[in-house]
């Protein structure tokens, strides 16, 4: 059992750092994240100590090192977790300092405000009451109301006083939740939204920033909270699916400040179990999206033992793979079988982007067609022309008359062909790709090409992938838009993914990518579109490079 939302005396919890590691172990929670509101001040000391126990034999819990952003979401406080931020980096440090000079300027004047009304308020004093502190928020100012007899109890001080829109509550400065996330995906986090249920807004409004905040880079979305409703838990796991994020959870446990709610089980019957935390942890490794020929292959097709041993390692080690190329899905899929690649949760990305596939389930999850209005017609400027064409279903070449080019494109691509009357009548749902092929005359596919672009360039794109091959793939397809959907499908941080190629169509994925890596062999529009270029081209086994330093 984890807890990933939990609070120390650092900002308004009231047990200590270590008290919290101590009263862990006591709950049998296997890991936990401290959460603090805008503060990272307790970690080290949470973190240590928990080594330290670690060090002597007892069985100390994972500590997560997290925070809590608070943002402002056109007028409505919302909150950003981030799970295991690098909570030394410098700029993330440096944006901390400023938030909490901003925190201490709309605290002063909420004391100003109270002593002008009657109740006077010192900030000194306010400070001394949780000397262990490193941000005072309103739980601070409840007690202070509540102990020097303002209020009959902490809930009056926020009814009355206090609360959202009450008369001596003042909104301090807040970033956006994009920034929020943005500074933790600097910070090397895993931005979740934190309780989406108690924002008080409408689920249509909800189901909108959530929407916005996957775009800027959320991860994950917090599905078990301690006041959730059975009907809660349902709708927030929902727009999990929908956005394709992780689900989070957590007690939100604050100690005494927020009574009834108890450190791994809120009001006793939260549960959250190992596996949540475990897929959030997938996050943290590197995803690989290479090419194949000419990158991550041998000039022959094969692979080398030293690659297969590597990429071995990396898929052991929890990092994911996905295959990219402008072949055919079932071409792609018999060369990844007969090579070993068929490893778990690994993914095709197949016909130049247009096609991805979950290797594992055996199943497309995601496509883009040449619609069958463009079909019928480069259909027809190809019989108008005397030039061959084929079109594709998930599995078959779809094709008029098998003829020396059908032999020529079967010699690469094990592909079975069918043949039929007309194309667009068969491919009545659109076609991955178009291939148009002639053997001898380039000028002659050159010409066509312009005439599908000046007729049918809202439809398609158009690219020669050898002097022979005249592509055709659905309006702003390329291995780039494929990557980027994977990205999001997986939900994970960009900064975690790699891209590798080669040849000019890879050109799209090495920009989306966090890492673009180019190999040695490439042209140099690739290698001046990368971060990194290897040493070694890939009939050396350049992408061993990249395996061996980020994929251990």
């Amino acid at each position: 059992m984890v807890d990933l939302h939990v609070h120390s005396t650092k900002s308004d919890g009231t047990y200590t750092p270590t008290e919290l590691v101590d009263y862990a172990i006591e709950k049998g929670l296997s890991a936990f994240a401290l959460t603090d509101h805008d503060c990272i001040d307790g970690l080290d000391e949470t973190i240590k100590y928990a080594e330290k126990l670690r060090a002597a034999g007892k069985n100390a819990p994972e500590v997560i090192p997290a925070i809590e952003v608070s943002t402002d979401y056109e007028g409505t406080e919302v909150h950003i977790v981030g799970l295991y931020i690098n909570h030394k980096s410098d700029a993330f440090r440096k944006y901390l300092v400023e938030f909490a000079e901003s925190r201490e300027n709309r605290n002063r004047t909420m004391c100003r405000k109270f002593t002008e009304n009657g109740m006077p308020m010192d900030f000194d004093e306010l400070c001394k009451l949780s000397p262990n502190s490193a941000v005072i928020t309103r739980a601070h100012f409840a007690r202070y109301l509540f102990e020097h007899g303002y209020v009959k109890s902490m809930k009056e001080a926020f009814d009355r006083y206090i609360g959202n829109g009450k008369p001596f509550y003042i909104p301090r400065e807040k970033v956006t939740p994009e920034k929020a996330i943005e500074l933790i995906l600097a910070a090397d986090g895993i931005p979740v939204l934190a309780h989406p249920m108690l924002y008080a807004i409408s689920k249509d409004r909800l189901d909108a920033l959530v929407g916005q905040l996957k775009e800027a880079g959320l991860c994950a979305i917090e599905g078990i909270y301690s006041t959730y409703t059975t009907a809660d838990e349902r709708f927030v796991r929902e727009l999990a699916d929908k956005y394709h994020l992780l689900l989070s959870g957590g007690s939100d446990f604050h100690g005494a400040n927020k009574v009834g709610i108890d450190l791994g089980v809120g009001y006793g019957k939260l549960y959250i179990h190992d596996s949540i935390l475990e897929n959030i942890k997938k996050l943290r490794k590197n995803v690989l999206f290479t090419d194949m020929d000419g990158t991550l292959l041998l000039k022959d097709s094969t692979v080398s033992a030293d690659m297969k041993a590597a990429l071995d390692r990396a898929v052991a080690s929890g990092h994911r793979l996905v295959l990219t190329s402008g072949r055919p899905l079932p071409s792609i899929r018999e060369r990844i079988i007969k090579l070993g690649f068929n490893y778990p949760d690994t993914y095709i990305i197949a016909f130049g982007g247009a096609l991805i596939y979950d290797l594992e389930a055996g199943k497309v999850i995601h496509s883009y067609k040449v619609p069958q209005v463009a079909i019928r017609g480069i259909a027809a400027l190809c019989e108008e022309a005397g030039i061959y064409i084929q079109g594709y279903t998930d599995e078959e070449i779809i094709l008029t008359a098998a003829t020396e080019e059908t032999d020529y494109y079967r010699q690469r691509v094990n592909m079975p062909y069918r043949e039929v009357p007309d194309l667009a009548d068969y491919l009545t749902d659109g076609s991955s790709k178009l291939q148009i092929i002639h053997l001898t005359d380039h000028e002659k596919l050159e010409a066509l090409r312009a005439k599908i672009v000046a007729q049918y360039g809202e439809y398609v794109d158009t690219f020669f992938s050898s002097p022979r091959y005249l592509e055709i793939l659905p309006k702003g397809v390329s291995k780039g838009v494929a990557v980027k959907f994977m990205t999001s499908y997986l939900s994970v941080p960009v900064s975690h993914t790699f891209a590798a190629g080669d040849e000019d169509n890879d050109i799209s994925m090495l920009k989306i990518a966090g890492h673009g890596v180019a190999m040695a062999n490439a042209s140099e529009q690739v290698k001046a579109a990368a971060d990194i270029i290897t040493v070694n081209d890939n009939n050396h086994d350049g992408l061993i490079e990249i395996l061996n330093k980020y994929f251990n």
